[in-house]
């Protein structure tokens, strides 16, 4: 399997189906070992193949080349031998695609993968094509490729033989299923292990879409999976139902494990194959059967809580009557949960959450009927009781405890409702009994007010008094309500209150039981009683209509009883004598019966849909019945009438505003008076219209039932008329709307009242009322069973089932003892538990399946196992199950370490296993319990990959590197007396399979240490690398025996050394072998190997056989060549790589040595060995030696070392990781500097050409152009750039792979297969087996022609211009339509797709690079001809690298697998980091060729979308490294573009900075905090900060200058002016600051930060605020302070070289300070405050001496006196104080310290040489600065400094420009004449006017008008005009102002004379000259004409107002 591609066995199925056949002798005695093997092959097969598919998916390794087919189809492994191949690129020197150096002729004859008669027996060579081209264009292909050289009923036998995956994942599951009944433990583990892969491969192999596929195939992939889940179904319940049985423990474990692990196995196939929504369709009753048992079961839903959402979800769909039986029973479930929680938390101390314990109370109701725990009630009512006791009870609490007492008192069981009546009885007695007479009322009663609600109170007296089923409810509801309502005593005034208020509403049932032979009853009928010596009971009209209520009582005593009450309230009415009729005992003895009638009135009104009467009708008759003045007669007609019409509930409205009520009751009062007989004729009529209004308003009977006076009137008319039943009914049926109208009122007795209360229209009564009153009327009933009565989730039925008897039991207990681990604790405790039910109690079946489902408890249970084991058996028993446990965690968890893991790092299991693990097995049954053991061990450290445990691994590594016996690695290599007992042949067996096993455990240690970072585990792993690979290389050299062929073994060896040479250093650490030795005997084994397998066997052209050692010995090989440069150091190591060429035969012929054994492993079938043998080669070219010697070794070869790479590099059929290597050959190979013509004895000549027909030959840089021209390299380039593939997957799991149309079936439907691989939809290669015939014979055109052949036809294809085409977002690849299937076709189809990968595009950037250095302009010109740069920016896509990251930061089950994210998104930073290195030598060699708008803007885009990339929750160590390295080359390519075109690219940078800003301060932050892990990205991120700020300031300063400004956003805005970014600069700032302050001062780091900070401070105020709280001034100032002592206390010690060093380090120190002082200080002068208080000056003054002496940091000094004098007075006059510090011994050169800074500085200005003139100019815009000082020009003017200006020397011959010094004094003199006192100063000095006067006929380009503006400020005061007024020069130069070409000057003259006449008579007289005025007024007229709209311009209206006022003046006397 190692050597033959696994789809070879799909291929060729036979081998699959022997082992299939395998499988079924695991029912057979002592055949299983034979079927765990076929398992275990299986089990790999399906690895295998999983890894083809990562392969084949993988973009960097898709190929074109023919013989691709070779390595991946067994149908074409005969063609290398039979057939001649002609490739696109020959290979050097041979016809052959595959060279050898010694190659043998002879040809191995079948068995080992070369048997091309497998197929057909009729295959031959003559069969083959010359020409044959197949190509394979994916994995899915492969079974469908016709073969030339087979017969067409060949091809289709074999086509029908073929397994298609989905076909082989089917087969296993058919097979494997069955073996899960099995008894055999280690069975079911393996086969499920082995089912779990199969799995894996089925979701990437069957799509959930083949339910829907109604082809053949589809139909019979449904059955065979349909069978297969029965199976499963079928499975689950025999392990379930078997559990049960009467059995040995050791069963019953046995089947409770395998229950488990096939339960989740089962549910995890489901999701991955069946969509819930299709379940009930398709599963069958076993599934269905085992899903119903699996969701009753509670142990597995709390350990797998996701296996059981999904089962419920499965059968919710599946059985709807077992789903509603899990649904109740789960809510029966999470009563009990609440009923334990409930007791458990009223068991506890402390304050209670009531609300909480009230819902909990709630729930727990509705489980009673099971677990019947009685005391819960009389703690719920106790609850109860004390949340109505606390005045101080929410509203919301009452509510909802009062909720749940109706609960219990309206409960369904009548236990529950007794006990309940029976505890609130026993609170009412507690609260009321006669024996609490002598306790104070107020503390007792308030017990009781839980009862006195409405609520409560209404389901006592309607349902607890009438109880039908128990006496004990109905005797303790009637002692209730009788303790209460003779309880008034005991009550406080309140609670009587209370009592009555809540019972008013419940009267009318109360009063149903009223008696007077009962006690109950007298007590009712006391309400109704008016009682004379205290206040009555209850309110009048309520007493009133409780009387009236009595007289439709059933028992005649109590009607009696009524009447004589009513006439007592008749009588005492007020007015009753003026009423009829006369109340007396006549009349009363007629009515006792009045209202028991015998034709009840039914009250029902109509709702018609249409109105039959028009509402104009009904006014009128209302009109007629309401008028005095109509007859009697007719008003009783329009009445009756009317109440026909009132029938219609609709009509009600109109007469309600009309007021009839009204109308009636004023007809009804006059009735009743004296003269009432009038009326009498209208009361009939009248009470029918009533009674129809009130029946259909309940707002209006609401109303009226509270007038009393209606109430007597309507009994009065009754008495009245007691002899006419209708009238008497009618009132009755009134009395029955108004008196039981509380009652009536449904909505104001449900539990939970809406806020709106619902007003039905149909009047009905409960149930209870009917029974107890004899009722006038017919009417609805209601509330016939209480409205509080909960429903109980389980029926009796559902009980007695025993899933779910089972499940409720251990739910009990669990929540009883709450949770798994305090319930077992107990089970094994042998305390006492708490007497239960019988029901509740748990059976050892319970207890065992709890103990085994609870993973904690389970493991250490098979720990305790293995301590007590007396036998191998119990032990490898216990190890299998820990391994069960292992495989549940790995079906339920997707990825994530699951509980398994994390309990067994809680558990003391090493020392369990240590005894097995620390000696040598001595016998073949401890071989196999150590296999056991050490297998168990690889598959935990497997599991917990992702989170490795570390004091697992440090247990291992301890255990492996023992310092006695050290078993497990002693074991890797057999003794000599364990090598002779190999005649054994099952003892062989079973030590191969432990080496095997220890190899495997060694791959995964090495495998899970690349993670850990913990500093002993390392040095521990440092050891156990060296270790191991000494006694890998002791594998090497032995064989198993000398009979047996052993490539297993060397095959296991060399992928474990494969595994360990992956380690930088794994070589040096062992103690006794130097590092380079352990290398040299690795190489030198390792070139036997490669010698032994390819080169002596010519390649494996001839056979399969040691394809894996080929390939692992290769990649040992690369990882060698690394190692080996790391340990030999200068030592020359190359020539042990060399092996001897020629024949073994040709013995007299000298041997060569060389590399050439490496040459056809470039150009071997498989192209991972290519990859890895070019990787092998660009190692070695690193090196120069390794240049030469392969140059050396490819002389035989045409075309040489330069032509085979180049070759490679250009083949389009060759994918694109192998053309990567080769580009890092040639890179590597153009490092050595060639030469650019032939020179004798030069080690390195690079490439030759020679021209065979001018014989021309060509070496070193001339020959690499012309190799690059011939191959048409750049137009090559071109290409693959366009054809860029950014996909991470090279075909989606989730689409079908072949568009279909009807001629492609043509095999009965077999082709239908491939539509459930989700795979590609491949461009450019979808094509069906039906095509083949007649493209297969094209021969397509030669790729090596002199002219470019595009590499796909545009025409039908893809179009050329872009690779946006192979774009994949995620992963959607985007699909071209294909052409039609037709023959005829004129053109064929294109054969080659280039797909090109970021990777490979990285290496040619790297190489493009060296090109460019080597020749510059040359390839320059090429790229420019090419278009590749903007080609290459082009495929740059920030959004892409976004998508990726924002998957792994929220990773999601529909997510691709994160390695494969991490790939593609490290491989694009890489591209990134080669393209942005590339684009740096761009510009330093031809900056055009990057600087161009359209290419920079979307490069800029996009480079700053990747530098704001959020890497926060990135994982990945490898990754953010990429991110970083990235991020370090782009910072430093986007300072490079500031740098060469900051003009163009600046603004670019800034917007795409304001789009990201947070984004770009975080990550700003972030690099420069890894000045200590990355100082690389910390210096590139602050320099590019830097160098932006910089640009920025510097465009700022430029665009001051011309009239507009930059109308795109500013980063020192963005710092600046927003609220929002505050924020972010002050953390930005705070980095920055520590980045500084943190680093020593020779860290160069340091400097990097102080460059940042300088920048920013320039341009930020916000920064400059930051800095100022951050002490940064306070902390320079110290600093010089420091600095200044050191200098002093360094210049008393000898040494003057050493102390000239550590000066210039010490100036650089100061230097870095002041300028972060002077850019802190500018423009703010809340910081130039600082500095003064720090006392900047006098620790200036004090360094002044070592200023001095260093003109560079005098500069920097002045420019901080500049910025910190500049508009800051203070800051000036604090130069001219004394400095009263210590100075150092002063050296003679330096000169003595003046007593001030500003005479030093004039000191300085005065002996500056000419030549310096930066600092001469410093130091004179310092002395502006302080000329607008007061102090200062005091110093000036007392030091003479003056004289200086009168000495300057004009400018002589034709020069008519003054001189730059002289411009400086000038300017320093217009500052001094802003003042008087500095004007004086100038006066003062003489001839100063005459100099200046002569200075203003000479020009300067920057300042011309600098003397007339000193004469100007001059002229403005009165003491100083008459000075120059006698300077006739001067007047004559003003005047001659007014004549200038420029306008300033003219305005300055006119301005300075108008100053000058100002005030001053004299002046007038002195201008009146003719000269002067003609001047003025030739001015002013000029003036006017050229200025006529001068306001526009303020200066020219100034300059109009200055002539004006001069003509006024002169003309004026």
């Amino acid at each position: 399997m190692q050597d033959f591609p696994a789809e070879i066995f799909l291929q060729r199925p036979k081998i699959v189906q022997s082992l299939l056949s395998l499988l079924k002798l695991a029912f057979g005695d002592g055949k299983h070992r034979l079927a765990l093997q076929s398992v275990s092959c299986l089990q790999q097969l399906c690895m295998y193949l999983r890894n083809r598919l990562n392969f084949h998916r993988d973009p960097g390794f898709f190929s074109n080349k023919h013989d691709t087919v070779s390595q991946n189809s067994s149908l074409s492994y005969c063609h290398e031998a039979r057939g001649t191949h002609h490739s696109q690129n020959p290979s050097p020197g041979s016809s052959s695609p595959r060279p050898s150096v010694v190659g043998r002729t002879g040809q191995r004859p079948r068995g080992d993968g070369q048997d091309w008669d497998a197929a057909s027996s009729s295959g031959s060579s003559s069969h083959a094509h010359v020409n044959s081209r197949i190509s394979v264009h994916s994995p899915l292909d492969m079974g469908h490729i016709d073969l030339p050289e087979l017969e067409t009923e060949d091809t289709l036998e074999l086509q029908f033989q073929q397994l298609s995956l989905p076909q082989f994942c089917v087969s296993i599951l058919e097979s494997a299923v069955p073996l899960l009944r099995t008894g055999s433990r280690q069975v079911i583990i393996r086969v499920l292990e082995l089912l779990t892969e199969d799995m894996t491969l089925i979701g990437e192999a069957i799509s959930t879409d083949i339910w829907d596929d109604s082809s053949l195939f589809g139909i019979d992939m449904k059955e065979k999976l349909l069978l297969v889940l029965g199976a499963l179904g079928e499975t689950m319940c025999y392990h379930k139902s078997s559990i049960s049985l009467e059995q040995p423990e050791v069963m019953l474990v046995h089947h409770r494990m395998a229950f488990i692990s096939i339960s989740l196995f089962a549910v995890r196939l489901l999701q991955t194959l069946l969509p819930v929504e299709k379940a009930s369709e398709f599963l069958s009753e076993p599934m269905s059967t085992a899903l119903f048992l699996l969701s009753l079961d509670m142990p597995i839903s709390l350990e797998y809580p996701n296996i059981h959402e999904a089962v419920v979800a499965y059968l919710e769909q599946l059985n709807s009557e077992n789903y509603s039986i899990y649904k109740r029973t789960a809510e029966a479930v999470y009563s009990i949960e609440c009923t334990c929680n409930f007791l458990s938390d009223i068991g506890k101390e402390g304050e209670k959450n009531l609300l909480e314990l009230v819902e909990l109370a709630d729930q727990a109701l509705r489980s009673f009927s099971y677990h019947q725990h009685f005391p819960l009630i009389k703690e719920i009512i106790s609850i109860c009781s004390k949340i109505w006791k606390s005045a101080q009870a929410s509203p919301l609490l009452q509510g909802e405890s009062q909720k749940v007492l109706l609960h219990m008192l309206s409960h369904p069981l009548p236990r529950v409702k007794a006990e309940t009546y029976h505890c609130c009885l026993e609170i009412t007695k507690e609260c009321l009994g006669v024996h609490n007479v002598t306790k104070p009322v107020s503390s007792l009663c308030n017990g009781i007010h839980f009862l006195l609600h409405p609520k409560v109170l209404y389901e006592i007296s309607v349902f607890g008094i009438q109880e039908p089923e128990s006496e004990q409810v109905n005797t303790a509801a009637k002692a209730i309500l009788l303790y209460l309502l003779q309880g008034r005593l005991m009550m406080t005034a309140l609670t009587w209150n209370k009592f009555i208020e809540s019972l008013c509403p419940v009267i009318p049932i109360l009063q149903g039981y009223a008696d007077t032979e009962d006690p109950l009853g007298n007590c009712i009928l006391l309400l109704s009683k008016a009682s004379s010596d205290t206040e009555e009971m209850l309110p009048c009209t309520t007493r009133l209509k409780s009387m009236l209520r009595l007289l439709l009582v059933k028992k005649p005593s109590v009607r009696s009883l009524a009447l004589k009450l009513l006439a007592f309230h008749l009588t005492s009415e007020e007015g009753a004598d003026t009423k009829r009729p006369l109340i007396d005992a006549r009349v009363l003895s007629r009515v006792t019966d009045l209202f028991i009638g015998k034709k009840p009135i039914e009250l029902r009104l109509d709702d018609r849909r249409e109105l039959v009467i028009k509402l104009e009708t009904v006014e009128k008759v209302y009109e007629i019945f309401t008028s005095d003045d109509v007859d009697l007669v007719l008003r009783k007609s329009a009445a009756e009438q009317l109440a026909v019409i009132m029938q219609d509930i609709k009509m009600h409205a109109v007469v309600k505003k009309l007021c009839l009520i009204d109308k009636i009751i004023e007809y009804l009062n006059e009735c009743v008076s004296q003269d009432g007989k009038v009326v009498e004729c209208l009361v009939q009529p009248c009470l029918t219209l009533l009674r129809k209004v009130l029946c259909g308003d309940p707002v209006m009977r609401v109303s009226l039932s509270q007038q009393s006076s209606l109430l007597t009137v309507l009994f009065r008319v009754s008495l009245i008329f007691h002899e006419d039943c209708s009238v008497v009914t009618e009132v009755g049926a009134l009395f029955c709307l108004l008196l039981f109208d509380e009652v009536s009122r449904m909505d104001m007795w449900s539990v939970n009242p809406s806020n709106k209360p619902s007003l039905p229209s149909v009047f009905s009564l409960p149930v209870s009322v009917f029974r107890r009153y004899h009722l006038p009327v017919h009417v609805i009933g209601h509330h016939a069973v209480s409205p509080y009565s909960i429903v109980l989730p389980l029926s009796a039925d559902c009980l007695a089932l025993k899933p779910v008897s089972d499940m409720l039991r251990i739910a009990w207990n669990l929540s009883w003892y709450h949770g798994s681990d305090n319930l077992l604790k107990q089970m094994n405790s042998e305390t006492k538990t708490q007497e239960i039910l019988d029901a509740l109690k748990l059976s050892t079946e319970d207890i065992l399946t709890l103990k085994i489902t609870h993973m904690a408890s389970g493991l250490q249970d098979c720990l305790h196992s293995i301590v007590q084991a007396a036998t191998h058996r119990e032990v490898r028993a216990a190890v299998t199950r820990m391994s069960f446990y292992l495989l549940n965690d790995r079906l339920s968890l997707k990825g994530c370490p699951g509980p398994c893991g994390v309990t067994l790092k809680s558990l003391a299991w090493h020392t369990a296993l240590n005894r097995f693990l620390q000696v040598l097995p001595a016998c073949t049954e401890d071989e196999k319990l150590l296999i056991d053991i050490i297998h168990f061990l690889n598959k935990l450290i497997k599991e917990q990959r992702k989170n490795s445990s570390l004091e697992l691994l440090n247990w291992i590594l301890e255990l492996l590197l023992r310092h006695s016996a050290n078993p497990l690695l002693d074991l890797l290599v057999l003794t000599e007396s364990q090598a002779r007992e190999e005649t054994d042949d099952i003892r062989t067996a079973v030590r191969q399979q432990l080496q095997k096993e220890l190899i495997a455990l060694f791959d995964t240690l090495l495998l899970n240490f690349m993670e850990v970072t913990d500093r002993k585990c390392s040095e521990l792993l440092y050891v156990f690398q060296t270790q191991l690979a000494l006694k890998l290389l002791q594998c090497l050299k032995v064989t198993d025996a000398p009979h047996f062929y052993g490539l297993p073994s060397l095959e296991r060896t060399l992928r474990g050394m494969a595994n360990l040479t992956a380690f930088p250093g794994w070589s040096s650490h062992s103690p006794l072998t130097k590092p380079l030795d352990i290398c040299v005997k690795y190489l030198s084994g390792l070139l036997e190997v490669i010698t032994s397998f390819y080169v002596e066997r010519g390649g494996n052209a001839m056979s399969f056989m040691g394809k894996g050692v080929t390939k692992s010995t290769i990649l040992c090989l690369l990882h060698l060549s690394h190692e080996m440069m790391a340990q030999a150091g200068s030592l020359e190591w190359m020539s042990l790589w060399f092996l001897p060429l020629g024949s073994h035969s040709e013995e007299h012929i000298p041997t060569q040595q060389g590399l050439a054994w490496l040459i056809p492993l470039w150009v071997d079938r498989d192209p991972e060995v290519r990859f890895t043998s070019l990787g092998l080669g660009s190692a070695l070219t690193t090196l120069e030696t390794g240049c030469v010697a392969l140059a050396n070794s490819c002389q035989n070869i045409s075309g040489g070392l330069w032509g085979t790479v180049v070759n490679i590099l250009l083949d389009q059929s060759e994918c694109s990781m192998v053309r990567r290597e080769a580009a890092f050959i040639l890179q590597n190979l153009l490092v050595i500097p060639m030469p650019t013509e032939i020179i004798k004895d030069y080690t390195w000549q690079g490439p030759c050409v020679h021209d065979e027909d001018s014989g021309l030959s060509l070496i070193g840089k001339p020959a690499l152009q012309a190799l690059l021209y011939h191959c048409h390299f750049y137009e090559h380039l071109n290409q693959m750039v366009k054809h860029c593939y950014l996909g991470r997957c090279m075909f989606d799991l989730n689409f079908s792979a072949f568009d279909r149309n009807s001629e492609s079936n043509d095999l009965n439907g077999l082709d239908d297969s491939f539509k459930f691989w989700r795979a590609p939809s491949r461009t450019s290669q979808d094509r069906d087996p039906s095509s083949l015939s007649t493209s297969e014979t094209t021969v397509a055109p030669s790729l090596g022609s002199t002219e470019f052949q595009p590499l796909v036809q545009s025409t039908t294809l893809l179009p050329e211009a872009s690779h946006d085409q192979f774009v994949a977002q995620g992963h959607q690849e985007s699909t071209s339509p294909r052409p039609p299937h037709d023959s005829s076709l004129s053109a064929p189809l294109p054969k080659l797709c280039v797909f090109v990968t970021p990777s490979l595009l990285s290496a040619m950037c790297s190489l493009l690079d060296n090109l460019l250095t080597i020749a510059p302009r040359d390839t320059a010109k090429a790229f420019r001809q090419a278009h590749l740069i903007e080609l290459l920016c082009s495929i740059a896509d920030a959004t892409l690298i976004q998508t990726c990251v924002q998957e792994l930061r929220a990773l999601l089950p529909s997510s691709p697998p994160a390695e494969h994210t991490q790939a593609q998104v490290s491989f694009l930073l890489e591209y990134l980091s080669s393209l942005s290195r590339l684009l740096q030598s761009c510009l330093l060699v031809e900056p055009d060729l990057v600087i161009q708008d359209e290419l920079v803007k979307p490069l800029i885009t996009n480079i700053i979308g990747i530098l704001t990339i959020c890497t926060k929750d990135v994982l990945d160590k490898e990754l953010i490294s990429a991110f970083y390295h990235t991020w370090t080359h782009l910072f430093n390519l986007l300072a490079m573009l500031l740098r060469k075109a900051g003009a163009i690219t600046l603004p670019f940078v800034t917007v795409a900075l304001a789009k990201h800003w947070t984004a770009a301060i975080d990550m700003f932050c972030t690099c420069a905090g890894l000045s200590a892990t990355c100082p690389a990205l910390y210096t590139a991120s602050l320099q590019f900060l830097s160098v932006l700020l910089t640009e920025e300031a510097k465009g700022h300063l430029q665009a001051k200058s011309k009239t507009h400004l930059c109308c795109s956003p500013t980063v020192a805005s963005l710092l600046d002016d927003s609220q929002e970014n505050q924020k972010s600069l002050e953390q930005l700032s705070d980095v920055i600051l520590q980045c500084y302050e943190g680093k020593s001062s020779k860290d160069i780091l340091k400097r990097v930060a102080a460059n940042a900070l300088m920048s920013l401070l320039a341009v930020s105020r916000r920064a400059q605020k930051h800095a100022l709280k951050a002490n940064l001034i306070d902390n320079c100032m110290e600093q010089m302070k420091h600095i200044n002592a050191q200098l002093n206390l360094d210049s008393l010690r000898p040494g003057k070289a050493a102390l000239k060093k550590k000066e210039d380090g010490v100036i650089k120190e100061l230097s870095i300070a002041m300028q972060l002082l002077r850019n802190c200080l500018y423009q703010n002068e809340e910081c130039k405050e600082a500095a003064l208080e720090a006392h900047l000056v006098p620790v200036l003054h004090s360094l002044w001496p070592w200023i001095l002496m260093d003109d560079s940091l005098m500069q920097i000094s002045l420019q901080l006196l500049c910025v910190y004098t500049a508009n800051f007075p203070n800051g000036c006059s604090s130069l001219c104080w004394s400095s009263c510090g210590q100075h150092p011994v002063q050296a003679t050169h330096r000169g003595a310290v003046s007593n001030s800074l500003m005479l030093c500085i004039l000191k300085l200005a005065s002996q500056m040489p000419l030549e310096n003139t930066t600092v001469q100019q410093m130091v004179f815009m310092l002395l502006s600065n302080l000329a607008l000082s007061h102090d200062c020009k005091g110093v000036i003017q007392k030091s003479n400094f003056l004289q200086n200006f009168l000495s300057l020397a004009l400018p002589k011959g034709g020069n008519k420009h003054l001189s730059n010094l002289t411009i400086l004094w000038l300017k320093l003199l217009l500052n001094i004449s802003s003042g008087e006192d500095g004007q004086q100063m100038i006066l003062r000095l003489d001839g100063c006017l005459d100099l200046l006067t002569e200075m203003s006929k000479y020009k300067h380009k920057s300042s011309p008008l600098l003397p007339l503006l000193i004469f100007h400020n001059v002229c403005f005061s009165p003491a100083n005009k008459p000075k120059i007024l006698a300077n006739e020069k001067v007047i004559t130069v003003l005047a001659a102002c007014l004549e200038s070409e420029n306008q300033n000057a003219q305005r300055i003259g006119a301005a300075a004379l108008w100053a000058l006449i100002y005030n001053y008579q004299k002046a007038k007289t002195a201008l009146k000259s003719p000269s002067v005025k003609r001047r003025v007024d030739e001015a002013y007229s000029l003036a006017k004409k050229t200025f006529p709209n001068s306001e526009a311009n303020p200066l020219n209206a100034y300059y109009l107002k200055c002539l004006e006022n001069l003509v006024q003046l002169l003309n004026s006397s």
